[in-house]
């Protein structure tokens, strides 16, 4: 049995006789705008772009301003929270105080923790990045050095 004799046959066993006969349709997504715009600016899907002083720039922010700035503020509460657990001594409030600052104090060594491994990864990153990128220049020098004839 051909395809076409197959096909009617599928068409009728579904009830469309009589009237259009039945076609096919093939699902698919819209096309593929490609790679790059060819000006040297990325758009669209799989462009990879990257920018180690942006990189740079982020893991420094973490080093010199958020890492400093959160363990100021964490210490900044060690103070008032000791003064009033000494004021609510006796009292459960006391004991609900030192168990709040004691998950305060974790939370911040989470946070620190999370903002050196932020930190570490952007550099990383960066280092990665470039040394395949330099990797990858000095695999075609000895193409080009065939083709400029060096």
């Amino acid at each position: 049995m051909s395809f076409e004799q197959e096909w009617d046959r599928h068409g009728q066993a579904t009830g469309a006789t009589g009237g259009p006969s039945p076609q096919m349709r093939l699902n698919q997504l819209a096309a593929d705008p490609g790679g790059g715009s060819g000006s040297g600016t990325p758009s669209g899907f799989g462009v990879l772009a990257t920018a180690p002083p942006e990189k740079k720039k982020a893991a420094n922010t973490i080093e010199n301003v958020l890492q400093p700035g959160t363990t100021k503020a964490a210490d900044a509460a060690d103070e008032p929270t000791k003064n009033a657990v000494k004021a609510f001594t006796g009292w459960d409030t006391a004991a609900g105080l030192t168990k709040a600052h004691t998950h305060w104090d974790d939370q911040v060594k989470r946070l620190m923790a999370r903002l050196d491994s932020e930190k570490k990864a952007l550099r990383g990153a960066s280092n990665l990045f470039t040394g395949n990128d330099q990797l990858t220049g000095r695999s075609f020098q000895p193409v080009q050095s065939k083709v400029t004839g060096l």
